[in-house]
Protein backbone atom coordinates (compact mmCIF):
# COMPACT_ATOMS: atom_id res chain seq x y z
CA UNK A 1 0.00 0.00 0.00
CA UNK A 2 2.82 2.37 0.88
CA UNK A 3 4.48 1.59 -2.46
CA UNK A 4 1.24 2.47 -4.32
CA UNK A 5 1.02 5.78 -2.47
CA UNK A 6 4.64 6.55 -3.35
CA UNK A 7 4.09 5.57 -6.99
CA UNK A 8 1.01 7.79 -7.11
CA UNK A 9 2.96 10.67 -5.57
CA UNK A 10 5.80 10.12 -8.05
CA UNK A 11 3.30 10.10 -10.93
CA UNK A 12 1.73 13.31 -9.61
CA UNK A 13 5.18 14.89 -9.34
CA UNK A 14 6.04 13.76 -12.88
CA UNK A 15 2.79 15.30 -14.18
CA UNK A 16 3.40 18.51 -12.27
CA UNK A 17 6.86 18.92 -13.79
CA UNK A 18 5.69 18.30 -17.38
CA UNK A 19 3.66 21.49 -17.53
CA UNK A 20 4.98 22.69 -20.85
CA UNK A 21 3.37 25.27 -23.07
CA UNK A 22 2.88 22.53 -25.69
CA UNK A 23 0.87 20.45 -23.20
CA UNK A 24 -1.17 23.52 -22.23
CA UNK A 25 -1.82 24.34 -25.88
CA UNK A 26 -3.01 20.76 -26.55
CA UNK A 27 -5.32 20.88 -23.51
CA UNK A 28 -6.68 24.26 -24.58
CA UNK A 29 -7.24 23.10 -28.16
CA UNK A 30 -9.18 20.15 -26.75
CA UNK A 31 -11.29 22.55 -24.69
CA UNK A 32 -11.67 24.93 -27.64
CA UNK A 33 -13.01 22.11 -29.82
CA UNK A 34 -15.81 21.25 -27.40
CA UNK A 35 -16.58 24.91 -26.73
CA UNK A 36 -16.66 25.78 -30.44
CA UNK A 37 -19.00 22.87 -31.25
CA UNK A 38 -21.35 23.89 -28.44
CA UNK A 39 -21.14 27.62 -29.21
CA UNK A 40 -21.87 27.25 -32.91
CA UNK A 41 -24.63 24.69 -32.35
CA UNK A 42 -26.23 26.85 -29.65
CA UNK A 43 -26.09 29.97 -31.83
CA UNK A 44 -27.47 28.09 -34.84
CA UNK A 45 -30.33 26.50 -32.85
CA UNK A 46 -31.21 29.72 -30.99
CA UNK A 47 -31.13 31.78 -34.18
CA UNK A 48 -33.08 29.18 -36.19
CA UNK A 49 -35.78 29.12 -33.49
CA UNK A 50 -35.94 32.92 -33.43
CA UNK A 51 -34.85 33.12 -29.79
CA UNK A 52 -33.53 36.33 -28.29
CA UNK A 53 -29.89 36.95 -27.40
CA UNK A 54 -30.01 35.82 -23.77
CA UNK A 55 -31.66 32.40 -24.28
CA UNK A 56 -29.42 31.76 -27.31
CA UNK A 57 -26.31 32.66 -25.29
CA UNK A 58 -27.41 30.41 -22.41
CA UNK A 59 -28.01 27.51 -24.80
CA UNK A 60 -24.60 28.07 -26.43
CA UNK A 61 -22.85 28.07 -23.03
CA UNK A 62 -24.69 24.96 -21.82
CA UNK A 63 -23.82 23.13 -25.06
CA UNK A 64 -20.19 24.30 -24.84
CA UNK A 65 -19.89 22.71 -21.39
CA UNK A 66 -21.73 19.59 -22.61
CA UNK A 67 -19.45 19.05 -25.61
CA UNK A 68 -16.32 20.00 -23.68
CA UNK A 69 -17.10 17.40 -21.03
CA UNK A 70 -18.28 14.88 -23.66
CA UNK A 71 -14.97 14.96 -25.54
CA UNK A 72 -13.03 14.29 -22.34
CA UNK A 73 -15.49 11.61 -21.21
CA UNK A 74 -15.21 9.84 -24.56
CA UNK A 75 -11.41 9.64 -24.31
CA UNK A 76 -11.40 8.53 -20.67
CA UNK A 77 -14.14 5.93 -21.21
CA UNK A 78 -12.16 4.56 -24.20
CA UNK A 79 -9.28 4.00 -21.77
CA UNK A 80 -11.54 1.61 -19.82
CA UNK A 81 -12.50 3.84 -16.88
CA UNK A 82 -16.00 3.35 -15.48
CA UNK A 83 -18.58 6.10 -16.08
CA UNK A 84 -18.65 7.46 -12.52
CA UNK A 85 -14.85 7.83 -12.36
CA UNK A 86 -14.77 9.22 -15.92
CA UNK A 87 -17.35 11.87 -14.97
CA UNK A 88 -15.19 12.94 -12.01
CA UNK A 89 -12.14 13.16 -14.28
CA UNK A 90 -14.01 15.23 -16.89
CA UNK A 91 -15.41 17.63 -14.28
CA UNK A 92 -11.99 18.05 -12.63
CA UNK A 93 -10.16 18.42 -15.93
CA UNK A 94 -12.44 20.78 -17.81
CA UNK A 95 -14.60 22.93 -15.53
CA UNK A 96 -12.21 25.84 -15.00
CA UNK A 97 -10.89 25.70 -18.56
CA UNK A 98 -14.37 25.74 -20.12
CA UNK A 99 -15.57 28.44 -17.70
CA UNK A 100 -12.67 30.77 -18.57
CA UNK A 101 -13.05 30.06 -22.27
CA UNK A 102 -16.80 30.73 -22.19
CA UNK A 103 -16.44 33.89 -20.11
CA UNK A 104 -13.86 35.36 -22.49
CA UNK A 105 -15.47 34.09 -25.68
CA UNK A 106 -18.96 35.32 -24.83
CA UNK A 107 -17.58 38.53 -23.33
CA UNK A 108 -15.99 39.38 -26.69
CA UNK A 109 -19.21 38.54 -28.57
CA UNK A 110 -21.41 40.57 -26.21
CA UNK A 111 -19.07 43.59 -26.22
CA UNK A 112 -18.44 43.59 -30.01
CA UNK A 113 -20.75 46.21 -31.56
CA UNK A 114 -23.44 44.54 -33.66
CA UNK A 115 -22.23 40.98 -33.03
CA UNK A 116 -25.22 39.92 -30.93
CA UNK A 117 -27.61 41.09 -33.63
CA UNK A 118 -25.75 39.51 -36.55
CA UNK A 119 -27.57 36.60 -38.15
CA UNK A 120 -26.00 33.35 -39.31
CA UNK A 121 -25.87 34.64 -42.90
CA UNK A 122 -23.96 37.75 -41.79
CA UNK A 123 -20.15 37.42 -42.13
CA UNK A 124 -19.85 39.57 -38.96
CA UNK A 125 -21.35 36.70 -36.92
CA UNK A 126 -18.66 34.26 -38.10
CA UNK A 127 -15.74 36.73 -37.91
CA UNK A 128 -16.58 37.80 -34.37
CA UNK A 129 -17.10 34.18 -33.29
CA UNK A 130 -13.69 33.21 -34.74
CA UNK A 131 -11.98 36.20 -33.09
CA UNK A 132 -13.75 35.52 -29.78
CA UNK A 133 -12.64 31.88 -29.78
CA UNK A 134 -9.08 32.91 -30.67
CA UNK A 135 -8.95 35.44 -27.82
CA UNK A 136 -10.43 32.84 -25.45
CA UNK A 137 -7.79 30.32 -26.58
CA UNK A 138 -4.95 32.77 -25.90
CA UNK A 139 -6.28 33.68 -22.45
CA UNK A 140 -7.21 30.12 -21.42
CA UNK A 141 -3.86 28.52 -22.35
CA UNK A 142 -1.97 30.07 -19.37
CA UNK A 143 -4.80 28.92 -17.05
CA UNK A 144 -4.39 25.36 -18.33
CA UNK A 145 -0.59 25.55 -18.00
CA UNK A 146 -0.96 26.71 -14.41
CA UNK A 147 -3.43 23.90 -13.61
CA UNK A 148 -1.35 21.19 -15.33
CA UNK A 149 1.71 22.39 -13.42
CA UNK A 150 -0.17 21.63 -10.22
CA UNK A 151 -1.31 18.17 -11.35
CA UNK A 152 -4.84 19.45 -12.00
CA UNK A 153 -6.92 20.12 -15.10
CA UNK A 154 -5.83 18.13 -18.11
CA UNK A 155 -2.93 16.60 -16.16
CA UNK A 156 -5.65 14.39 -14.64
CA UNK A 157 -6.74 13.28 -18.11
CA UNK A 158 -3.27 12.59 -19.52
CA UNK A 159 -2.80 9.50 -17.37
CA UNK A 160 -5.62 7.89 -19.42
CA UNK A 161 -4.07 8.58 -22.84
Amino acid sequence: MEHEAHASHAHHHEMATTSTWATAVRATLHCLTGCAIGEVLGMVIGTALGWGNVPTLILAIVLAFFFGYALTLWGVLKAGVDLRAALKVALAADTLSIAVMELVDNGVIVLWPGAMDAGLADPLFWWVLAIALAVAFVLTTPVNKWMIGRGKGHAVVHQYH
